[in-house]
């Protein structure tokens, strides 16, 4: 059948239409876009307006685009900053008085089960899987064999979170790269006890695509280019060397894919190159496939039942 799952993060909005048969996931439909919804949330606790109408226009967009499909199913699903905000029930108001579609507020808990089941749904070899998605505003770790989900977190650590919470210059000083890779390593010790020997890391969400397609050298997204792609810590140790350096408007020019990313990419890249080394992971296996494609096969075997 056919199921269409916008993913509302704290960065991006993420649109996917897809026909789910027999657990696999082909896409129909793929778009993402850069409102940034999770701005000054951190130090607000409110989701802007002006960044809630971005949301809303974009969710108008998507409906557009997924009407042609005719999608048996339509989950709209809000990630780290909405279930941070304390106006999101506001919020959930204007985008069902807008488009009609019900936002449902996934919790940290959620959003990493359907993470991993997304994840898995694309790697090809592997039994045993880590799982990692940093997001803008969080990052959930998440372990497992086949399809079975094992021990899993949501760390409030992420990209945007990160940036304007420590980066208050453009490349950030020394003292302020330090300060974020201290809360970095403060917060991924909660996941030390998880069973990561012998398990294949997934990379999923933006930074580990952005990093993908700027380690191969490609200026525009590349669907093909960043499915089951190897991303080696040696590779990301020398894309965060190179982009702590750099300033956003300098990391912009480094690619397209930059765009809307280009502010908060080395934070990104920190939270990365620190989860590799920390947890003895050699190579990354990059993945565009997250939260939305676990939320599609939920949707299927919920309408399939």
């Amino acid at each position: 059948m056919t199921v269409g799952v916008i993913d509302i993060g704290t960065n991006t909005v993420l649109l996917l239409v897809a026909r789910v048969e027999g657990g696999r996931v082909t896409p129909l439909v793929y778009e993402q876009r850069v409102p940034r919804l999770g701005r000054g949330v951190d130090a607000t606790g409110n989701l802007d307006p002006a960044a809630m109408a971005r949301v809303i226009t974009v969710l108008r967009e998507y409906a557009a685009l997924a009407a042609p499909h005719r999608p048996a199913a339509m989950a709209v699903c809000g990630t780290s900053a909405v279930r941070d905000a304390a106006n999101r029930e506001l919020f959930a108001r204007e985008i069902l008085t807008s488009t009609g579609y019900r936002l449902e507020v996934l919790s940290g808990d959620e959003e990493a089960l359907w993470t991993f089941r997304g994840a898995v749904s694309g790697v090809t070899a592997g039994e045993k899987f880590t799982v990692v998605d940093i997001g803008g505003g969080s990052t959930e770790i998440i372990t497992g064999k086949g399809t079975a989900v094992g021990p899993r977190i949501s760390l409030p650590l992420g990209s945007v979170r990160l940036t304007e919470r420590f980066f208050r210059h453009d490349p950030p000083t020394q003292a302020e790269l330090d300060a974020a890779a201290s809360c970095t390593e403060g917060e991924l010790a909660r996941a030390s006890a998880f069973p990561f020997a012998g398990s294949t890391l997934v990379g999923v969400a933006g930074t580990a695509t952005t990093l993908a397609l700027v380690a191969r050298g490609l200026d525009a997204f590349d669907l093909a280019a960043v499915t089951n792609t190897p991303l080696s810590r040696a590779e990301v140790e020398t894309l965060y060397g190179r982009l702590r350096t750099m300033s956003s408007a300098g990391i912009l020019r480094l690619s397209s894919v930059m765009a809307g990313r280009s502010d908060v990419i080395t934070a990104g890249a920190l939270i990365a190159r620190t989860i590799m080394t920390r947890f003895g992971f050699g190579v990354m296996t990059v993945s565009e496939r997250g939260v939305r494609y676990g939320i599609a096969l939920r949707e299927a075997e919920r309408l399939s039942r």
